[in-house]
């Protein structure tokens, strides 16, 4: 079953790059809605990560002829798509205020009933963090990038971004909490 799912993806992949719009039309349709979720995560809304999106899969059409099928081409599309989102966020936004990383609040863990969230709700949460903790967040706790990395991708300094995810991380905490109280329903929007 594998097999024939590879076999029908490099297909796919062929006739997209010589110009085939049902190949292209078949590509998108099978990568659209996980990577519309990749989008979400790093906008405010869907409208935003629909624009995202489009302006991701052209992308990922025009350097097609780049991918020599090492790795995954799921991955490949996916570093698509985040740095199409980072780039829509230098464009569009500005980091909030940051201060140096020794002033940020300390990490500290909390025992929450997490399973009572879904994926809908944390994903609220995420979009309801200013721009610039988003960003960070996303990059480094979900894609796995490095403070370096993220401080090259994003033109800040490894302070900058170490602190704008305590924030992120921080505000997140406090959210959670306020829901364990009882006040989810102001909290996730």
């Amino acid at each position: 079953m594998k097999l024939m799912h590879k076999i029908g993806l490099d297909e796919l992949i062929a006739g997209c790059r010589s110009g085939n719009r049902k190949a292209q039309q078949g590509l998108y349709d099978h990568f659209a809605s996980k990577m519309l979720g990749v989008c979400m995560r790093y906008t405010k809304d869907r409208d935003e990560a629909e624009d995202v999106l489009q302006v991701g899969f052209v992308r990922m059409f025009e350097k097609l002829h780049l991918f020599k099928g090492d790795g995954s081409f799921e991955g490949w599309v996916r570093r698509i798509m985040v740095n199409t989102a980072i780039e829509f966020y230098r464009r569009n936004s500005r980091m909030y205020p940051v201060v140096d990383i020794e002033e940020a609040v300390n990490e500290s863990s909390y025992d929450l009933p997490l399973s009572t969230l879904n994926a809908k709700d944390i994903l609220k949460l995420v979009q309801q963090l200013p721009p610039g903790y988003r960003m960070v967040f996303n990059m480094y706790a979900i894609e796995g990038f490095s403070h370096k990395e993220i401080a090259e991708q994003m033109g800040i300094s490894e302070g900058t971004s170490k602190s704008q995810l305590a924030r992120a991380r921080t505000q997140l905490k406090e959210w959670l909490l306020n829901m364990e109280g009882g006040n989810n329903v102001a909290t996730i929007r």
